[in-house]
Formats: C-alpha cells, sequence, structure tokens
C-alpha cells in the first residue's frame, strides 16, 4: 500500500492536535475543584456562622441575659400601668396621695425625735435609775398596746363593711390592716378580735377568721389613730374603698374623738427565748 493509499483513521489521527501539557509547576485540579467556582469572601463568611455551633457557657450565658430582659420589660410594664393610673387621678385625689406622704413622713420624724428626747432626758437626768424605771415603764405600756395585751383608747375611726353578696374575701380585709398600719394606726380591733403583728386572716366558707376566730359581715374595724391620716389613706384612687366597693361591697368611715379598742390577747411567756441581760 503506498502513502496515498492510507485509511483515512490514521490521516485523522495525524491532523488532530495533541493534548496541551499542563504548565510546569501548576498544582493538577481534581474535578470537583473544576466543576465548582471559588467562594467569595461574604460566602465564606456565611458559611463559618452558619450553622451556629454554641457551647454549654454561651448557652447559659444567653439565658441570664434572656431572664434579665424578660424581667426588665415586666417592670417597665408595671411602672406604666402605675404611671397610667397616676395620670388618670383627678387633682384632688394627686393631692390626697401626696399628702398621705407627707404625713407618713412627718409621723416617721415625730417618732425619731420622740427617741432622741428620751435620750437626753436620761443622759441629762439627775437620778439616771429612777429615770430608768419610768422609761422602762412608759415603754412597757406601749409594747402592751402594740401586743395586745391592754386596753387603748384615743381619737381614731370606725370603719363598717357591708357585704351582702358574700363576695369579700380574707385578703381584701389584711389590705385594708396593712394599709391603716402605714397610715399610723396603733391598735386595732376587727369584730371583736385584738389585731397585733402576727395576726393572720383566712377564708372559711362565706366568711372569714381571724387568728381563728370567724367573723361574719357586717366587718368593723376600730382603729386608733390620726383620723387625718387613716380615713385618706382608704380613699385613695385604686385603694381599699374602691377595691370593695368593685366587689358590691359598702363601706362606711366615720371618724371620732374616743375610741375604745378592748379586745385583748394573752400574754404568751416563749419557751424558748430569755432576755440576754439576765
Amino acid at each position: 500500500m503506498t502513502h496515498q493509499d492510507e485509511l483515512p483513521e490514521n490521516r485523522l489521527r495525524k491532523e488532530l492536535p495533541a493534548e496541551v501539557p499542563a504548565q510546569a509547576g501548576a498544582p493538577e485540579r481534581s474535578a470537583e475543584e473544576r466543576s465548582e467556582p471559588a467562594l467569595t469572601g461574604r460566602q465564606r463568611l456565611v458559611a463559618g456562622l452558619w450553622p451556629p455551633r454554641f457551647t454549654r457557657a454561651q448557652l447559659v450565658v444567653a439565658l441570664l441575659l434572656f431572664g434579665l430582659g424578660f424581667g426588665l420589660a415586666i417592670q417597665v410594664a408595671s411602672n406604666s400601668d402605675s404611671d397610667s393610673a397616676l395620670r388618670g387621678a383627678r387633682q384632688e385625689d394627686l393631692v390626697r396621695i401626696l399628702d398621705e406622704l407627707d404625713n407618713r413622713t412627718q409621723r416617721l420624724e415625730d417618732e425619731k425625735q420622740g427617741l432622741d428626747k428620751q435620750r437626753q432626758e436620761l443622759e441629762n437626768s439627775s437620778d439616771q435609775a429612777e429615770e430608768a424605771r419610768r422609761q422602762t415603764a412608759e415603754k412597757e405600756k406601749q409594747l402592751g398596746i402594740l401586743a395586745g395585751t391592754v386596753a387603748a383608747q384615743g381619737p381614731g375611726i370606725t370603719v363598717t363593711v357591708e357585704d351582702t353578696k358574700g363576695t369579700v374575701q380574707a385578703d381584701m380585709l389584711l389590705d385594708a390592716i396593712q394599709e391603716l398600719r402605714a397610715a399610723g394606726a396603733e391598735a386595732i380591733q376587727v369584730n371583736g378580735v385584738r389585731v397585733v403583728a402576727g395576726t393572720y386572716l383566712t377564708d372559711s366558707g362565706k366568711s372569714v377568721e381571724v387568728d381563728g376566730n370567724k367573723i361574719n359581715a357586717p366587718y368593723r374595724f376600730k382603729v386608733i389613730g390620726k383620723p387625718q391620716d387613716l380615713e385618706p389613706a382608704l380613699n385613695i384612687p385604686g385603694g381599699v374603698v374602691q377595691t370593695f366597693e368593685k366587689e358590691q361591697a359598702t363601706v362606711t368611715v366615720e371618724r371620732s374623738d374616743k375610741i375604745v379598742v378592748d379586745a385583748l390577747r394573752a400574754a404568751k411567756q416563749p419557751d424558748y427565748a430569755r432576755s440576754s441581760s439576765q
């Protein structure tokens, strides 16, 4: 066979160019690298942040921050509600609230001055032992009134709560007692039961128990204290009187120059506590 008679496939093989060799020193890329485009800087940043990877410490800190933020949100909402209530109050109600705050401040100042006076009398007395005994006897009477072991009388108010619907509950009466104490009440008696520091109230059907003694409506409070402070404290906006009226109960407050609180509590002898001066 001559040169002119070469087979077509051999002729085609000679005409095709040989593969271009890879440049010397260039690394050979894999098939995946040749098929996928290179990532940009932003894509690499997103790939590093997602999916997130948290440690136990980071989760604990996140939960604490969430709880703190939730508590702050509740506090802000509570303050906003209080501010809204004051903004909606009438001018005379705002004046009454300010007067109540001034009266409480004045009572604390008077108590401080009284203690300072006792200290000065004790220091300046020629017979300090006799002066100390006199002050001790006076303090014993005061503590007896607070403990409910002696009767008391003085100016104050009488509060009567008519509850024909049976909707008044123990916590409402307790709120009234606490408000009266905050307003300067020195002795309180409810339906013949003396109220002391450890007094508790519980619901008992449609009645209320005070220190285990069942009392029924109408609930009558005899309170010794400054009437000018006690009555406004019950009538502040959103206070005791409005709370009772929302439950369809009727509240009557009467001032008097002489209130007698004569319900007594038995003096309880402590089982274990003894005076440290003995």
